[in-house]
């Protein structure tokens, strides 16, 4: 049983799986996209946020530590400079995974990794900013509302209350107001 064996096998030895983590990340910063199977790349995702994290931190310890993971002077330039720079406010979440369809020849489902907010990203233009708000209501629609409350009169919209409480004005109504004057 696997139990507590985090990460996927990939179906390689351990020492197959770092190198071949290695060598796509090292490609990936490089390139800036690769192609690779959905396993492969989801698997790629904790490593590569690692390296970036490194890369924004800057210093030589930093340095030091991406160095025993990425083996290429290139990507090591790249990963302390531009994407440094590029993600210094971002926290997490460094790459993109899209999906290709089946690989001719084994159906292995392939996916393009591509790092966001490069020039190969689709999606980089698309929206600038967190997540989307709720348009604000009109303040005469507010202020009509708010009127209403302190009047005793209940909003008209959705689910407004209680039946009960619908009820009660309507029966006020056809006894003549003698509820009120038994008080």
């Amino acid at each position: 049983m696997r139990h507590l064996k985090s990460g996927r096998a990939l179906g390689v030895k351990p020492a197959h799986r770092r190198a071949m983590m290695r060598n796509m990340v090292t490609s990936l910063l490089e390139h800036g996209r690769i192609r690779t199977t959905v396993t492969r790349a989801k698997e790629l995702r904790k490593p590569l946020d690692q390296m970036i994290t490194l890369g924004k931190e800057g210093d030589l310890a930093a340095r030091r530590g991406a160095l025993t993971f990425v083996k290429s002077k290139a990507a090591m330039a790249n990963l302390f400079g531009e994407l440094a720079e590029r993600y210094k406010d971002r926290a997490g979440g460094y790459s993109r995974i899209l999906r290709l369809g089946p690989r001719r020849g084994d159906g292995a489902e392939l996916a393009l990794v591509i790092l966001v907010g490069s020039e190969n990203d689709p999606f980089a233009e698309e929206k600038k900013g967190g997540r989307r708000r709720r348009a604000a209501k009109p303040k005469a629609v507010l202020d009509e509302v708010a009127d209403g409350v302190k009047a005793g009169d209940a909003p008209k919209g959705k689910g407004g209350g209680s039946k009960a409480a619908a009820k009660a004005p309507a029966a006020a109504e056809e006894d003549g107001g003698e509820a009120e004057k038994k008080d």
